[in-house]
């Protein structure tokens, strides 16, 4: 009898600690229920890891960027004071409206901080010393004047040479590459060059779109991960494609999407890779707030990595283990 009820006594505490762990931010995927605080009602998130510390941008405010700082990726905080919540202030900047997908990035030799972001459908930078700003756009006026594009992201390769990947509007959303000068701001326009278009049938759900480039090295490839079909879509999701060489074809996967409606998610998209403070890859992307609602969209964490196919590294995105992101206040 006293068996029997010590296991008895076993079972139920293991029933609490399901009951009260299954939500827990990294479990199998996730629901929106309030663990924390609130979820981040951000969008085309990224985070940088300076100094120990996470900072995290996204679209959100309307009169500029917000900036977000955590120790542990799981809770974040904003400064009280509602005008030091924005890293980056129309006023300091081109545009008016419609600031979009912020990629923030140190730059060692300058010492200071460049944030790349899209202003009224036009591509901009701006300078700070600080990664919470205030970012400075000393020329107020964007990188591809007289052309519409967004989301522009930068990728240094190992000999140095900039590079700024970004959406141009010639073809529905498409993704181009160009050459940066040292200053990191003026592109050579010589150097445009067209990597990825909707090419793939998952993509053409509505409407055409390749977008959200984002581009990492490993082992002599480039992997460039973007988002297509419409951001307001339930089938948003993430693909992949390869080179060799910047400047020379990009291959997608034939197997993309590598992240489309995971668990109970539903517009996932527009996402940016860094490196944890363990040095293990993560990938940051947001999500429609529900089946039935694309806004606030809110942001989620998952694994990243690679696996050897045939000899080949191949990129892959972990589709179970995900962490919402949550805000104190």
């Amino acid at each position: 009898m006293k068996r029997k009820l010590n296991l008895l006594i076993i079972l139920i505490v293991c029933l609490i600690v399901l009951l009260f762990s299954r939500n827990y931010p990294g479990e199998k995927v996730n629901n929106h229920e309030n663990i924390f605080g609130e979820l981040i009602p951000l969008a085309d998130p990224f985070i940088l890891l300076y100094n120990d510390t996470y900072y995290l941008y996204g679209t959100g405010a309307g009169n500029g960027i917000e900036v977000m700082t955590s120790d542990d990726l799981k809770i974040w905080k904003r400064a009280s004071n509602p005008e030091e919540r924005l890293a980056l202030h129309k006023d300091d900047s081109y545009g008016d409206r419609w600031f979009w997908a912020p990629e923030v990035y140190y730059i060692e030799e300058k010492e200071k901080f460049y944030i790349y972001y899209s202003a009224e459908e036009h591509i901009c930078v701006a300078i700070s010393d600080s990664p919470l700003g205030p970012f400075i756009q000393e020329e107020k006026k964007p990188m591809l004047e007289g052309e519409k594009a967004i989301d522009n992201s930068l990728f240094i390769d190992d000999d140095g040479v900039p590079y700024l990947f970004f959406s141009r509007f010639n073809d529905g959303l498409n993704i181009w590459v160009a050459e940066l000068e040292k200053d990191l701001i003026t592109i050579k326009a010589e150097t445009l060059h067209p990597c990825i278009h909707v090419s793939q049938e998952w993509e053409q759900v509505w409407p055409r779109v390749n977008e959200g480039a984002f581009v990492i090295k490993h082992n002599g490839t480039y992997f460039l991960t973007y988002s297509a079909n419409s951001y307001e879509s339930q089938f948003y999701a993430i693909g992949c494609a390869t080179a060799t060489d910047i400047m020379g074809e990009w291959r997608k996967y034939p197997h993309n999407p590598l992240l489309q409606k995971p668990g109970n998610l539903v517009g996932v998209g527009h996402s940016a890779m860094f490196k944890d403070k363990k040095g293990d890859w993560k990938i940051v992307f947001h999500a429609h707030q529900s089946e039935s609602a694309i806004h606030p969209r809110n942001i989620y964490i998952t694994s990243v990595g690679f696996r050897n196919v045939n000899g080949v590294d191949e990129l892959y995105i972990d589709p179970d283990y995900m962490i919402p992101l949550f805000k104190l206040n």
